[in-house]
């Protein structure tokens, strides 16, 4: 019982400081984009899009070893072992530096390259090569502190990252609006970036040092062949994992800046801006839960795990079927509201990209528990086939429809995570048919496909002439059209029940 409150102790607070600094870092996003797309040009829009698409590339070079080593680190934390986790945290600090080589020097040789992957920059090849390498440098060197939080988080001290992350991003949007209106330099933009993010990495360093003196320590017992083997087993699985989710999901604006044009990135990240900063709000309950899963796969039986992810999957469905329905009706008419006519994209390219979020959302909770779980060589290729599947079908399809062809691959590899992963969780973790979760998969997704449509055919009235309070009017309707919906359809569900309880032992308190 005690470990049952701490773990929703702790999810609790990494949930309110998550959204916390979510709400005031997105209300700082939106003023630092608005200002960047009146001064700066489209062209440098969808260059920032895309280099920060290629260095996420690059950080597969991590390889999932940070995501084997917090698996490793939630059973000697939870023992409070702490001669063990400074073995687990000198392995990680060893392996972080030779990725932070690695992740150079293939930069470097990227960089040789950049002419061909952004076409129509609008700026020169000199300019083009000194923006990649200020990315570059700010990639390298996160490698050298970002090992440091795996500690908090493993102790489901999640908050503590968040809170650096929200004041260095306000701060960093604060710096960097002041230098765009004063310079007018996408150059300077860049540097001020650069400039603050390694004071805060000085910072993180020294106060992650004082947190846990132990980290300091030179008397570490190194791991035992047995104990680093089952770290490098997990690795060698991750590779792949890490290799076709990067094929998957972060080749788009790379697609779109070499087949089409760098521009297109810029329109395409302003839808990605408002997605990212409604999901993040939802990610958050999920993520925060990602160590509390952990312990309680350490310390509880399979059903009362299998109970409990019934029910995250059910909220997560409900909360991503809600976001999507909204996105649907009020994405494009926002960014007409916001930036004007000539960011709208494509209405087929967008939908396409809400169908790839909303299935997205109905496999977090699988991602979140098999990580949690550490279960990640039984689908080792799994996310290979589907980054060459997303590679294939996007390079194909966009020569011959254009934007919608690269969502199509996005789509049709996303899906086959979505068959495969229930089989593998079901069967490993809960050692069960996974008949019921496609059943439900079912349910939520005909659901939502229903709602949407009443919406569409009452926004085409409510939406004819578009202004602020027409768009706050239909954002009401969905609102209550959706959530009465699920709750007339789902509130004698085991899972609903549970939630309402939560609810209303939080209302008494």
């Amino acid at each position: 019982m005690a470990q049952q409150k701490s773990r929703v102790r702790l999810a609790q607070r990494n949930i309110a400081y998550g959204y916390l600094g979510q709400a005031a870092t997105a209300l700082m996003s939106f003023i630092l984009r608005t200002v960047f797309i009146r001064i700066l040009s489209e062209q440098l829009l969808g260059i920032n899009s895309t280099y920060t698409n290629v260095l996420s590339i690059l950080s597969m070079a991590e390889l999932g070893i940070g995501t084997a080593l917090n698996f490793a680190l939630y059973a000697p934390v939870a023992n409070e072992d702490i001669s063990k986790v400074k073995s687990y945290m000198q392995m990680y600090k060893k392996a972080y530096r030779t990725i932070a080589m690695v992740v150079a020097a293939i930069g470097i040789a990227i960089s040789l390259f950049l002419k061909y992957l952004v076409k129509n920059p609008g700026v020169s090849l000199a300019a083009l090569e000194l923006y990649y390498f200020i990315f570059l440098f700010n990639t390298v060197s996160t490698y050298f502190v970002s090992y440091k939080y795996s500690l908090c988080n493993a102790r489901q001290q999640n908050y503590i990252q968040t809170n650096i992350n929200t004041v260095t991003k306000i701060i960093v949007t604060a710096a960097q609006l002041v230098v765009l209106l004063l310079t007018r330099s996408f150059l300077f933009y860049l540097l001020t970036d650069a400039a603050i993010q390694l004071l805060q990495k000085i910072f993180v360093s020294r106060y992650f040092d004082r947190l846990y003196p132990f980290l300091k320590d030179k008397d570490v017992e190194p791991l035992s062949d047995e104990e680093s083997g089952e770290i490098w087993a997990k690795t060698k699985a991750l590779v792949l994992h890490k290799v076709g989710d990067v094929a998957r999901l972060q080749t788009d604006s790379l697609i779109i800046s070499s087949f089409i044009q760098v521009s297109v990135s810029g329109l395409v990240d302003n839808y990605t801006l408002v997605m990212n900063t409604v999901t993040n709000f939802v990610n958050i309950i999920f993520n925060s839960v990602i160590s509390g899963f952990g312990n309680l796969i350490a310390t509880e039986s399979r059903d009362k795990q299998f109970r409990l992810f019934r029910v995250y999957r059910f909220f997560a469905s409900w909360i991503y079927g809600f976001a999507v329905t909204g996105f649907f009706i009020l994405l494009t008419p926002l960014i007409r509201l916001w930036l004007g006519d000539a960011w709208v994209l494509p209405s087929a390219a967008v939908w396409l990209i809400l169908i790839d979020l909303y299935f997205k959302g109905d496999r977090i909770v699988l991602s979140n528990f098999k990580t949690a779980a550490g279960v990640f060589e039984q689908d080792k290729y799994l996310a290979i086939i589907q980054g060459a599947v997303n590679l294939v079908l996007s390079i194909w399809l966009v020569q011959r429809i254009g934007l919608a062809g690269i969502y199509v691959g996005t789509v049709v590899s996303g899906l086959i995570a979505n068959v495969t992963k229930p089989v593998i969780i079901y069967r490993d973790c809960f050692d069960r048919s996974p008949a019921s979760y496609f059943a439900d998969t079912a349910k939520y997704a005909v659901s939502v496909v229903l709602i949407i449509a009443v919406n569409m055919l009452i926004s085409g009235a409510v939406l004819k002439n578009l202004t602020y309070g027409s768009f706050l009017l239909m954002a009401v309707i969905i609102t209550v059209i959706f959530n009465g919906t699920f709750f007339i359809l789902f509130r004698k569900t085991e899972e609903f029940g549970y939630l309402e309880n939560l609810v209303r032992q939080k209302l008494k308190k």
